[in-house]
């Protein structure tokens, strides 16, 4: 991918990942119901506990929460292809720098973020389906345990592209200024 078509890439994923973050949150079952979150019930855990978040939620909570699980899986198009894309850029940057640790690293990172996306969609299967009732007692520890997963794998690819980021932005700073003594 050339560097323009990668920076609009990046811009559009990333105008697009912002939109769903602000959008998911705006939906939240908790703004509805006034109880637990989404993420309260992706952590339940036990069949007992979702049904308790359930509960608190009531009709209304239970239907925003639908809505959130459904609308996640075109947040998953964007994220994981945004974390996936920003952190091949950072481990081009850091090839073409020399910086030979974050590079090395870089092989494998970014392809976090495309698995954290793909935890998240089997979470949301194990959800919808204890929202449905048809969850039993696998779903919601199965999901409680694809949502840790997730989370530790984008962070990770988070952590990598700001790491990334913030060696460029350090590079540029020590840059000698060309204007100088002009």
């Amino acid at each position: 991918m050339s560097p323009t078509h990668r920076k609009r890439a990046l811009i559009l994923l990333g105008m697009t990942t912002v939109a769903f973050t602000v959008i998911l949150e705006l939906i939240d079952p908790s703004h509805v119901s006034h109880g637990p979150t989404i993420l309260a019930f992706e952590f339940a855990g036990s069949q007992s506990h979702a049904a308790q978040v359930m509960a608190e939620w009531g009709a209304k909570g239970r239907s925003a929460a639908h809505l959130s699980l459904l609308l996640d899986y075109g947040y998953m198009l964007s994220y994981g292809p945004f974390f996936a894309l920003a952190g091949f850029t950072v481990r081009d940057t850091a090839r073409a720098r020399g910086w030979s640790r974050l590079a090395a690293v870089g092989v494998i990172v970014p392809f976090f973020a495309l698995a954290a996306a793909a935890f998240d969609a089997t979470e949301n299967i194990a959800l919808l389906l204890t929202l449905a009732g048809n969850g039993g007692s696998f779903a919601p520890p199965f999901a409680a345990v694809c949502s840790a997963t997730k989370f530790t794998l984008i962070s990770i690819a988070i952590l990598y592209t700001l790491s990334g980021l913030a060696l460029r932005l350090r590079a540029h700073l020590l840059q000698p200024k060309l204007t100088e003594g002009i």
